[in-house]
C-alpha cells in the first residue's frame, strides 16, 4: 500500500493500515463523510451556483509529524505571531521600520487595509494577532517553508478538531496506543486567551463571538466555536453601544461585553466609522473601541500584515524587530514592485508560480510550468501595467502524503495551517489543519478548488 520512501517513525500505524483492504478503507471513509454532512460540518462556495454547503472532502489516512518535526514548526510559529505583532504595533506607532527603510512606507500606508484609525491606539498587551493561521509547505528537502500568514480571521480550526474526534470514531483500532497530541484544549485556551486581553480592570470578562450569520462560509465555525469556548453567538443585530460601551442583549436586558472574537472583516464592523450600508456590525462600536471599552480580537487593521507583498519582507521583519534569523524561512520570493524582482520574474515567466497580493484562496495564480503561451503573454502585461500587484516564487516540490483516492491509495500534495493563539502570551495547537490536494498534479489545497483535508497526528 505504501512505497519504501515512508519515514520510519510511520511504521506501526503503516503496518496497521496495510492489514485492512482497500475495500474496508474506502467503507470508512464513505461512513466519516456522511457523518461529516449529518454533522452540519459544511462550507459554503459562494462561486458554486449548483451547491450552497457542502462538506470538506475528508481522507481517512492521517499525515504524521514527528516531535521533532513539531517542535521546529511550533517555535517557528511563535516566532512569526512575535515579528507579526512587533511589526503591527511599530506601523500604527513610531514607524520605524518604515523609516529606516526595510518596508517601503507606500506598500504599508498605502495597503487598503492599513487603518488610520488605529495610529497612536495601545492594544493590551500589544496584541493585534490574536489567532492566526499559518501556513507552511516541506519542500523536496524536507524544509518546512512559510507559504502565507493568516493574521485576520483564518479559518478551519474546526476541522481540525473534528477530524479528530471523526478518526477516533472510525478508526480507534489504527490510534490505540499511538502518543498522538491532544486537540481538544483548543476552546478552552482560546477562551483564555481572550480574557488576557480584555480591559484593564476588567476582572470577569465576558467574551462572545461575532458572526456575520448563517449565510456565511464559516458559520458551522462560528457556532463550534462559541460552544467549545462556553461564550455566546452573538450578531451585529445582538449588540448595541451606549455611552461608548458594549452591550448584548439578553433576556434579562443588557448585558456588558469586554472582549469580542469577531469573524467579520473590518469594513463592516461599525457603519459609523467605516461602511454605512453594513448591516452585519454594530454602530458605535470603533469608539468604544478607542476608548479601551472593549478589546476586539483580531485587531482592526491587522490585514495591513496579512498580505503576500508584506509576507515577502518577512524574513527582514524578523530580523529587524527580534534580532534573529527566521526559523521558518519563507519560500524563495521575488518581490515584482522591486526592479531587481521585476525583472527576475519576467525573464523567468515560465518556470516560476506568479500571485497577486490581494488575492486569497489560490485564486489569480498562474503556475508557469503548467501555463500556456497566452497565459503566458497575458501574464506579461498584468505584470508589466502593475507590478506592485504580483509576487513570483519558484514552484516548490510539495511532500506528498499517501491518499486514498478511488480503489488506490496515491500521494497528493499537502501543506499545514497550524494556529496560534495569543493574549499575554503565544500557545500553539499541536497539529493543524493538513489540507490535501486531491486532483493528480494538483498543487493547490484550497477547498475552495477541490482540495480537502486530513487529521493530523503530532507524535509526543
Amino acid at each position: 500500500m505504501f512505497g519504501r520512501r515512508a519515514l520510519p517513525f510511520t511504521k506501526e500505524i503503516r503496518e496497521r493500515l496495510n492489514q485492512l483492504d482497500i475495500a474496508a478503507l474506502r467503507r470508512r471513509a464513505r461512513d466519516a463523510e456522511k457523518e461529516l454532512f449529518n454533522l452540519g460540518i459544511t462550507f459554503t462556495v459562494y462561486t458554486d451556483r449548483d451547491a450552497i454547503d457542502r462538506i470538506l472532502p475528508f481522507d481517512v489516512i492521517p499525515r504524521i509529524l514527528s516531535p521533532a518535526d513539531w517542535k521546529i514548526i511550533e517555535s517557528g510559529v511563535k516566532q512569526r505571531v512575535a515579528a507579526l505583532n512587533a511589526f503591527l504595533h511599530d506601523v500604527y506607532h513610531k514607524q520605524h521600520i518604515l523609516k529606516d527603510g526595510v518596508v517601503p512606507s507606500d506598500l504599508v500606508l498605502g495597503h487598503e487595509h492599513y487603518r488610520e484609525e488605529m495610529r497612536d491606539f495601545d492594544v493590551p498587551h500589544g496584541t493585534y494577532v490574536h489567532v492566526c493561521g499559518t501556513d507552511i509547505v516541506r519542500d523536496e528537502k524536507g524544509r518546512f517553508r512559510v507559504l502565507e500568514d493568516n493574521g485576520r480571521t483564518p479559518s478551519g480550526v474546526s476541522y481540525v478538531i473534528e477530524n479528530r474526534h471523526l478518526m477516533m470514531r472510525a478508526f480507534p483500532d489504527l490510534a490505540d496506543g499511538v502518543p498522538i497530541a491532544d486537540v481538544d484544549s483548543y476552546g478552552t485556551q482560546l477562551a483564555h486567551a481572550m480574557a488576557a486581553v480584555a480591559p484593564i480592570g476588567v476582572t470577569d470578562p465576558t467574551v462572545v463571538l461575532l458572526s456575520p450569520g448563517v449565510y456565511n462560509s464559516a458559520y458551522f465555525e462560528h457556532v463550534y466555536l462559541a460552544r467549545e469556548m462556553g461564550a455566546p453567538l452573538v450578531e451585529g443585530q445582538d449588540l448595541v453601544v451606549e455611552n461608548d460601551k458594549v452591550y448584548m442583549r439578553t433576556t434579562n436586558g443588557l448585558q456588558p461585553v469586554h472582549v469580542i472574537y469577531r469573524r467579520i472583516n473590518d469594513d463592516f464592523l461599525d457603519p459609523e466609522a467605516f461602511r454605512p450600508e453594513s448591516e452585519l456590525g454594530v454602530a458605535g462600536l470603533f469608539r468604544a473601541y478607542r476608548k479601551g471599552n472593549v478589546t476586539l480580537a483580531n485587531a482592526i487593521g491587522t490585514g495591513v500584515a496579512d498580505d503576500k507583498a508584506v509576507y515577502a519582507y518577512m524574513p527582514r521583519i524578523i530580523r529587524y524587530y527580534l534580532d534573529e534569523d527566521p526559523i521558518l524561512d519563507n519560500v524563495q520570493t521575488n518581490i515584482c514592485r522591486e526592479s531587481a524582482g521585476l525583472a527576475k520574474t519576467l525573464a523567468n515567466l515560465d518556470k516560476l508560480v506568479v500571485k497577486p497580493v490581494g488575492e486569497a484562496g489560490g485564486y489569480g495564480v498562474v503556475i508557469g510550468p503548467r501555463a500556456t503561451k497566452r497565459e503566458l503573454r497575458e501574464l506579461k502585461a498584468l505584470l508589466e501595467s502593475d507590478p506592485a500587484n504580483y509576487i513570483s516564487q519558484p514552484m516548490v516540490n510539495l511532500s506528498v502524503c499517501p491518499t486514498l483516492i478511488g480503489r488506490a491509495i496515491e500521494p497528493r500534495h499537502v501543506d499545514l495551517r497550524p494556529f496560534a493563539l495569543t493574549g499575554d502570551s503565544t500557545w500553539v495547537l499541536s497539529g493543524g489543519l493538513t489540507r490535501v490536494a486531491l486532483r493528480r498534479g494538483s498543487l493547490i489545497v484550497n477547498s475552495s478548488q477541490g482540495g480537502g483535508s486530513k487529521d493530523t497526528w503530532v507524535l509526543v
